[in-house]
């Protein structure tokens, strides 16, 4: 667990992870909500899946030499869905060798891809099922996109790619971490700075209502 002022976190992962700097919009929450200063480091790729990271070695060697509190481990955008075995694989590799560390480990669930919205129970079930498995805390990033735009429609959170995150879809994620990795209240953050206060509004509700 982290200290009461201060954090480290290792995350893993891709674009998902590195498209509008998820970290920093974390820590930024993390300053203003709880007053936590988080220092962090990122392994990511375009397209990387954890076995490619893993392979790699750098992760596994970054984890081994270094002290975090938390290592976020996010999988390829569609590899739990179309192969939950391969996925599970993936990040037991990487459960055995934080299992020796005194971090804990977090699954970053993403979301589907905004032209196959049924496809998240699928993901949602995969990373579901591999936290339990390892005891990982599941960031539901992805449930919360559901959420949100099956209240909310009209908002946009997919790039024009139909894949990658806006601004919004970021912060959205980033608001699931505040709440589920540092128990914070989301309610009681006021509207990230540049960000329009009604849609502010809109994507903490989502994730307080989750």
């Amino acid at each position: 667990m982290p200290s009461v002022n201060h954090c480290r976190m290792l995350f893993i992962g891709n674009s998902y992870t590195q498209n509008n700097n998820l970290p920093d919009l974390i820590a930024n929450q993390l300053k203003i909500g709880l007053n936590i200063d988080l220092t962090h480091k990122s392994i990511v790729k375009g397209g990387a899946s954890l076995r490619l990271h893993w392979n790699a070695g750098h992760a596994a060697d970054l984890i081994q030499s270094a002290e975090f509190d938390y290592v976020v481990l996010q999988e390829q955008s569609t590899l739990p869905i179309k192969n939950a075995r391969r996925f599970k694989g993936n990040v037991a590799c990487f459960a055995e060798i934080i299992a020796q560390t005194s971090s804990k480990a977090a699954l970053y669930m993403t979301w589907a891809r905004q032209d196959q919205p049924e496809k998240q129970g699928l993901l949602s079930s995969a990373y579901d099922e591999v936290g339990k498995s390892y005891g990982m805390t599941i960031i539901p990033a992805g449930c919360a996109w559901e959420a949100f735009l099956n209240k909310y429609p009209a908002e946009i959170l997919h790039q024009p790619d139909l894949s990658h995150p806006t601004l919004a879809g970021s912060q959205l994620a980033a608001l699931a971490f505040y709440r589920y990795l540092f128990n914070g209240d989301v309610m009681d953050l006021p509207a990230a700075e540049n960000s329009d206060p009604e849609l502010w509004q809109k994507l903490t509700t989502s994730v307080s209502e989750l």
